[in-house]
């Protein structure tokens, strides 16, 4: 049915030869469905790596280590992704979907691995070298099937519909985290382990990540089998190019970064200040939990582990938060881009300067709903307006390039823990106050950020 749909709506539009389609709502949310699935595989390694290195043995003040090898593979990787999705095409997936389907079928493997690092009679430092090439395993494949949803809005959705449909794709993707980060917590609450001999980990975050890894596949499968992507001839009526034959003298990822707009360089500079804030909360969340609350730092510990639990729950209110608030910037017009962005950040700040200072375990969670708003503006408002002044060929390299702008804040945020952590006494708590900062810097560098429209017909 969602495919007869798409092709009558096709047939219709040739007609007319302006510009993309509005598509129907039911066809927006199918292009992200499998987003939910995706971003399972993401919370669950985001809000519990920092606590499954730490029992595997890791040093605190070498934690960074273990979180610089998944971006910057990422940073390579994804343009590729973005390159090579450009040049296919298959009758039956389509242009995107092939990629999705692969990244898909390999994170569900390494998801099944990864909690058994300690497992396989390793050494400490064996354990820890394989946790650490199975999470670079885990980051990739996740971000090949991630980015051909956002190729995807990229492809087929008009400027009108725009704001719509990546909020949507923040709803979806924060209800996946949701799920991922209770899952720890509610299999403790039933009974099941949350401690584990020394160097192992404990079976409730095992069996969270076994079910993300079903819900991943089936999710992905769910999408793979119902987009229909617009063939070349198709692509080309709506945005004067044909994605299959690019010029490939004008694509060099060099000359495309010359040519690049202006906002993609701006809002590339405000995400390299979120995405830094966040990196410190996924690395030194738990350990801010299990100090501040439970008073505990013993990864051994059961005030540890349930400070590793709480965070969870916390990540869960900050995905929650950004469902709501993902919900009221759909409903944003256009035109209020910028305001929706910078309050959604200025927010955030609030939040994660608040974590500094609490020590009760229920007032975090006004600091965490705090921090979801930002992290739903950051899953909205970077593409919308960087796809909005990108020209219709090249689109999935761009966007492979610009995911550049997620992985290198990342790299940099690792690499200045070495420094920064020992700095500030070792001190978890610390480290999210940097991220306030960090993330105050991003809300006042989006008053700099200028919106351009591409496709003047589309942006009607």
């Amino acid at each position: 049915m969602f495919q007869k749909n798409m092709e009558e709506l096709i047939m219709v539009d040739k007609k007319k030869g302006q510009g993309l389609p509005n598509l129907p709502l039911s066809t927006i949310w199918m292009l992200s469905f499998g987003f939910l699935g995706v971003q399972m595989a993401f919370s669950l390694q985001s809000s519990q790596m920092g606590r499954i290195f730490q029992t595997l043995g890791a040093d605190p003040t070498k934690l960074g280590a273990f979180f610089i090898l998944p971006p910057l593979a990422g940073l390579f990787v994804q343009p590729l992704i973005g390159y090579f999705s450009d040049r296919t095409w298959t009758k039956r997936f389509g242009r995107r979907m092939p990629y999705l389907l692969g990244g898909a079928s390999v994170a569900a493997i390494v998801m099944f691995l990864l909690p058994n690092s300690g497992s396989f009679g390793f050494s400490t430092v064996a354990g820890l070298w394989f946790g650490a090439i199975t999470i670079l395993f885990m980051d990739l494949s996740s971000n090949v099937a991630m980015q051909p949803f956002k190729m995807v809005v990229g492809d087929m959705v008009n400027e009108d519909q725009k704001s719509y449909a990546y909020s949507i794709q923040s709803f979806l993707s924060n209800t996946g985290s949701v799920l991922a980060t209770i899952f720890p917590f509610l299999l403790t609450a039933i009974g099941v382990a949350n401690t584990a001999p020394k160097g192992q980990i404990p079976a409730s975050v095992t069996i969270s990540f076994y079910v993300g890894a079903l819900i991943l596949v089936i999710f992905s499968l769910i999408a793979v089998f119902n987009v229909k992507e617009y063939d070349d001839a198709t692509y080309e009526l709506y945005h004067g190019y044909a994605l299959n034959t690019p010029n490939d003298g004008e694509g060099g990822f060099l000359t495309l970064l010359k040519r690049a707009p202006k906002t993609f360089w701006m809002v590339t500079l405000t995400q390299f200040f979120c995405w830094m804030a966040f990196q410190y909360l996924w690395t030194y969340g738990a350990g801010t939990v299990a100090d501040n609350i439970f008073h505990a730092t013993n990864p051994t510990s059961a005030g540890y582990q349930n400070g590793g639990n709480w965070f969870g729950i916390l990540s869960a209110v900050y995905a929650i938060a950004a469902v709501v608030w993902s919900l009221v910037l759909s409903k944003i017009p256009a035109t209020k881009n910028k305001t929706g962005y910078a309050l959604s950040l200025f927010l955030g700040a609030i939040g994660f300067t608040s974590v500094f200072f609490i020590h009760s375990q229920y007032l975090l969670i006004g600091s965490f709903i705090l921090i979801g708003i930002s992290w739903a503006g950051m899953m909205a408002y970077p593409f919308i307006m960087v796809t909005n002044a990108l020209p219709g060929d090249h689109m999935g390299t761009y966007l492979g390039l610009f995911n550049g702008s997620v992985c290198l804040p990342q790299i940099v945020a690792s690499v200045a823990s070495f420094a920064l952590f020992p700095a500030l006494g070792s001190h978890f708590p610390s480290m999210i106050l940097v991220s306030g900062i960090l993330m105050l810097i991003g809300a006042v560098s989006v008053g700099f950020v200028k919106e351009i429209h591409s496709n003047p017909v589309n942006a009607q």
